[in-house]
Parts: C-alpha cells; sequence; structure tokens
C-alpha cells in the first residue's frame, strides 16, 4: 500500500460503541455452541464531518476454545524433513528430536506421515492412523543427512498423503516443512513455490515453513507458507527446533473452524480502497477473501481501509457489513455469521479522538510496517539502502503523528523502534540473518493472528 493517511487508523478495544450484529443461537448442548465470534470494528466510531475521509474496518474473528479438548478435531499431518547433506549432525539430531516432540503431542486417531528429502523424495511413513506412535517413531530416528535439497518434491509428495483423506470433513489438514538449504532439485523459484501455496489453499490445506540456519531461501519459504494460510519462522539455532514444533502442534491441534470465506458490503459512499497485510479481491462495493483455519482462543481479521463520502454534524451512517461463512470443526457443520457497524460524524475534532479505537489502529500500524519491511528488503536487494531507509523513516514519521495525536503508546513503541532501525538499514543494509529476520516477521504479523479475546 504506497499511500496511506494514517490519522484515520486509530484503534483501542472494543467497548460500548461496537454495534455488531451477530447471529443468535442457542446451543442445545455443549458440543453445539458456536466456535467463532464475528466482530465489525472502525479506528474510529465518529468521522469529521462534511469532508471526504479515510478509515479503517477491521472484520474481527475469534476462535473460542472449546469446552472440553477431546471435542477438537483430528489433525491430518505431514511432515517433511529435509535431510540433504547441510542438515548433517546437530541440525539433522535436533529435526528429529522436533519431529518425534510433534508426534507425542497427537492423538492416537491422528492422521501422520513423513516424508524426508535429500536429492531425492522418500514417503518413510504413509498416512496412517498415530496409534502408539512407534513405527513413526522409529521412522523418525532413521533419517539422516546426505545429497542435495528437492524441496518441491517434498512438500508435493507431502500434499498426495494429506490428499488421501482430506475430503473427510472431520479432519484439518496441515503440512509442516523443515529445510535448511536452497531448493535445488526440481522447481526452486519464490514465484512456483507460491503457486503450490495457492492451490494448496484451494484444497484446504496449509504449509507451515520452518527454514533453519543461514542457506535457505526465505522469499521462497515465506510464499509457500503466506500463499497457504500458513506460519513461517526463522530457526538461526537448531537447539529451538522442538520449541518451534511444539507451538506450531499448539495451533494445529487447537483448529476450531476452517475453509472461512469473508464477505464485506460497503454502502453508497462508502468506497474500499484495498486489503491491508492480506490478499483480498474487490469489486465495487464488495470485498471478499479466504482464510485457511481459525484456531481457538486466538484472533484472525481483515484490515480494509475505506474513503467515506462527507456527512452532517449528528448523522449516523452504516460503513460495512460483513458476513462469514466457515466449517465448524467442533460440531461437523457449516456455520454463517453476520455482523454490521455504524459510525457518527461530529465537526468536533476532540469527539473524533475521543472515539479511536486503539486497538485498530495498532493492528493497522503493524501491518503497515509489515508492508514497509517488505519494500525495503526489495529495495536494499536492488542496491538502494537509502531509500530503503527513507522508507521506513517516513513510516515511522507517520506512526508517531498517530501516536501523538490519538495518545497510542503502542503505535509511539513502533515508531521508537522504526526510526533507528531505518537509519541502521540506509547505511549498512541487511545482513542474511537479518534479510530472514524481516521476512519471517513480516509474514507472521500479515498473517494477522494475534491473542484474541475470552
Amino acid at each position: 500500500m504506497k499511500h496511506i493517511i494514517l490519522p484515520l487508523v486509530a484503534a483501542a478495544l472494543l467497548g460500548a460503541l461496537s454495534l455488531t450484529l451477530a447471529a443468535k443461537h442457542e446451543p442445545a448442548t455443549e458440543a453445539d455452541a458456536p466456535s467463532v465470534r464475528l466482530r465489525v470494528d472502525v479506528d474510529r466510531s465518529i468521522l469529521p464531518s462534511e469532508s471526504t475521509e479515510r478509515a479503517v474496518v477491521k472484520i474481527a474473528l475469534d476462535g473460542l476454545r472449546p469446552a472440553r479438548r477431546e471435542l477438537r478435531p483430528p489433525v491430518n499431518l505431514a511432515l517433511v524433513i529435509d535431510r540433504s547433506g547441510s542438515m548433517s549432525g546437530a541440525k539433522i539430531a535436533k529435526a528429529r528430536e522436533a519431529a518425534l516432540e510433534a508426534v507425542r503431542r497427537l492423538s492416537p486417531n491422528d492422521l501422520v506421515s513423513l516424508v524426508a528429502f535429500d536429492s531425492r523424495v522418500e514417503t518413510l511413513v504413509h498416512a496412517q492412523r498415530v496409534g502408539n506412535g512407534r513405527r513413526l517413531e522409529e521412522a523418525i530416528c532413521q533419517i539422516e543427512a546426505n545429497g542435495n535439497t528437492a524441496l518441491y518434491g517434498g512438500v508435493t509428495a507431502a500434499a498426495a498423503e494429506v490428499r488421501k483423506h482430506s475430503e473427510d470433513g472431520r479432519y484439518f489438514n496441515r503440512i509442516i516443512l523443515l529445510s535448511d538449504g536452497l531448493a535445488n532439485v526440481g522447481p526452486s523459484s519464490p514465484d512456483e513455490l507460491g503457486r503450490l501455496g495457492t492451490s494448496f489453499m484451494k484444497e484446504g490445506i496449509s504449509v507451515t515453513t520452518v527454514g533453519l540456519g543461514l542457506g535457505f531461501n526465505e522469499d521462497l519459504m515465506t510464499r509457500l507458507a503466506q500463499r497457504s494460510d500458513g506460519n513461517t519462522y526463522f530457526v538461526e539455532n537448531s537447539g529451538d527446533l522442538p520449541g518451534i514444533f511444539a507451538a506450531e502442534l499448539g495451533d494445529v491441534l487447537n483448529v476450531i473452524a476452517r475453509r472461512v470465506v469473508i464477505e464485506i458490503e460497503f454502502p453508497v459512499g462508502v468506497r474500499p480502497i484495498g486489503f491491508v497485510g492480506r490478499e483480498g479481491t474487490i469489486r465495487g462495493q464488495r470485498a471478499e477473501l479466504t482464510l485457511s483455519q481459525i484456531y481457538g482462543g486466538q484472533e484472525k481479521f481483515a484490515l480494509v481501509e475505506v474513503e467515506v463520502a462527507p456527512s452532517q454534524p449528528g448523522e449516523e451512517r452504516e460503513i460495512a457489513r460483513a458476513r462469514v461463512s466457515y466449517d465448524d470443526a467442533i460440531n461437523q457443520r457449516t456455520s454463517t455469521l453476520t455482523a454490521a457497524r455504524t459510525v457518527q460524524f461530529s465537526a468536533s475534532r476532540a469527539a473524533v479522538v475521543a472515539s479511536a479505537d486503539h486497538k485498530v489502529q495498532t493492528d493497522y500500524a503493524a501491518n503497515v510496517m509489515a508492508v514497509a519491511k517488505d519494500e525495503a528488503v526489495s529495495l536494499v536487494d536492488a542496491g538502494q539502502r537509502e531509500r530503503a531507509g527513507a522508507l521506513l523513516r517516513d513510516k515511522a514519521r507517520e506512526l508517531n503523528e498517530v501516536a501523538k495525536e490519538y495518545r497510542n503508546s503502542a503505535v509511539g513503541s513502533m515508531a521508537q523502534a522504526a526510526a533507528p532501525e531505518a537509519d541502521r538499514l540506509a547505511s549498512e543494509g541487511l545482513s542474511n540473518a537479518e534479510r530472514k529476520i524481516y521476512r519471517a516477521d513480516s509474514a507472521q504479523v500479515k498473517t494477522q493472528q494475534s491473542a484474541g479475546r475470552p
């Protein structure tokens, strides 16, 4: 997003001013309770009157924790382990330890498959119930490092195993890919892996990528994860792998909704400009995007910047109406939620400032910075370090103005961190490790998953 007016991007906790109109449902049983709560938030509940304004609409989906752990859907998980020569020694040992940690967190009725790749791809364990896990653990312990990196083939082999049960609505489908090297056998560009991720997304399969060390292609790994709505991690020290796998399994084992479709309608006088941080579709007064899954106890959201036509002081108007459909993983049915949001207009600047939602502002600012960091990486790659630094410096200045006007300490902290980072970027550029951190952090922010409301 190249032209952003940040003063219209404020936010704080949803309060009494939030006018969320959600579908009512009285659960007959504990398992029948809805798994997702929908909210439509806006950066300010009061907008300046008699002028064209920009605002930010946030469609928030709160995943509710299942009342009992046994209500969670079973997992259809494929582990893909790089066993190329660069993984020898401590790396492959920690990779085995991390894979064992993953298997031990699964339930007997979960499905799991194991694929290893070097110059060639080998499916060590075809998709099957975990059972007592003994066969899986034996196969993991026998993985040794050797050869080149057929990453594309490893992922496609894992997808073939997941597809064996992907049509069974009971299962949540996930691939976890671990690699430390450049893909040098088969398709190997970020665009090719991005297209693969897009195709997986359409099938309801998410790929989480774990890049280990300094030799992997972070553009490829993040593109694959983002396009399939998966997570992405950069792990410099192999000793951190078991903890990363444990964190990822915490998400995988807590899926409460999948195949999530968000449709947003904007009334006449409210023009959608674009999604912030996510890829979505805008046609006229309608916007739409798809998410692969929602986790219990966490929030996922979409941000849309809009242009609002002038209104008279005291007038109240609807700004957006959302409809969300999803497959409820807990009670095995398709559910639909609707919600809408109105805003008021005032000639009082004090009233506008007081109505700010600091949480929406903070979410928006974080995504603006994530997009800017991705652009900065591209500029540094092109030898334009000064332009990269200037880009971050401009964003830091804009965030600081918002922080001061709306007294938002969280956005102020972002501005304070970005300013010296911009100076360092202009003078020194990015090291290999820093580039990977930029890509991974930006991807995780744009996944827009945070600790949700209870």
